[in-house]
């Protein structure tokens, strides 16, 4: 049943790897080709830091440009980073057979280092659509959500399926406080003028998705732990985990891709 149960869930990853590849493929067309608008949008990455100024004797703020950044490229990046990984787990014999043997220990580890390049790439350009260009700033909000995926996988690294006793939370607490953190950051750019009214839809539109299918995966991480109906079966919350990144990936990526078309 087991063998049944992973040959299953191999042919799952691949009609699933398939979807995101045929997603990014004519992503990257329209990026490249097709769509003028999303072909020329492309945020200017600066540098801020402090220039002595000979003539006040002070130090003050100044900026660099330091490269433009290919927008709707990288959007069609972020579906195929996915792609890969979902060909990475389902063809090479021997890495899907170490995937099957995580899995048996209640462990993905190619799915949160997968979550910790992918979805920092898309939270990167969300903020370059909320007007943060600094390159210090994107670093960080780079870093710390691919902190927050690499709590994730501390958390199934430390509460394995055969552990014994209470299971640990503080990698999922820790976890939680890392990715909120950028957010905060997206939030004061958004709300900084308080001409809320002034917000384009596009931007409203992709806050709440994402909140919505960023909670989805912690709920699922719960029910997985807390062992709640078919959740018991830890390949049930896997398959859960994959139709989510599909779900919210697919959502994400037009959203943020049509929303560098705005005005």
């Amino acid at each position: 049943m087991a063998d049944t149960s992973f040959r299953k869930l191999r042919r799952f990853n691949l009609v699933m790897g398939c979807l995101h590849l045929l997603q990014g493929v004519i992503m990257l067309i329209l990026a490249t080709t097709v769509i003028s608008k999303i072909t020329e949008f492309k945020p200017q990455i600066t540098q801020i830091y402090l220039s002595f100024n000979q003539q006040t004797q002070s130090l003050e703020t100044a900026s660099r440009d330091l490269f433009q950044l290919p927008f709707g490229i990288l959007v069609a990046v972020f579906l195929l980073i996915s792609a890969a990984a979902h060909a990475l787990i389902s063809i090479p014999k021997k890495l899907n057979d170490k995937y099957n043997s995580d899995l048996e220990k209640g462990i993905n580890r190619f799915r949160w280092f997968e979550y910790a390049l992918s979805s920092s790439v898309m939270l990167v350009l969300i903020s370059t659509l909320f007007g943060i260009y600094d390159i210090s700033s994107l670093i960080l909000i780079f870093v710390l959500n691919a902190s927050m995926n690499f709590f994730g996988l501390l958390m199934e690294e430390l509460n394995p399926k055969d552990k014994a006793g209470k299971t640990n939370w503080s990698p999922f607490v820790l976890g939680s406080i890392a990715g909120l953190a950028p957010w905060a950051v997206i939030l004061i750019y958004m709300l900084g003028t308080g001409n809320f009214d002034l917000v384009p839809w596009f931007v409203w539109a992709i806050v709440i998705t994402y909140f919505v299918m960023f909670n989805t995966f912690p709920i699922n991480m719960i029910l997985q732990y807390k062992k709640v109906g078919k959740w018991k079966d830890y390949l049930y919350g896997e398959r859960v985990y994959i139709v989510l990144s599909l779900t919210a990936k697919t959502l994400l990526a037009w959203l943020v891709f049509f929303g560098a078309m705005q005005p």
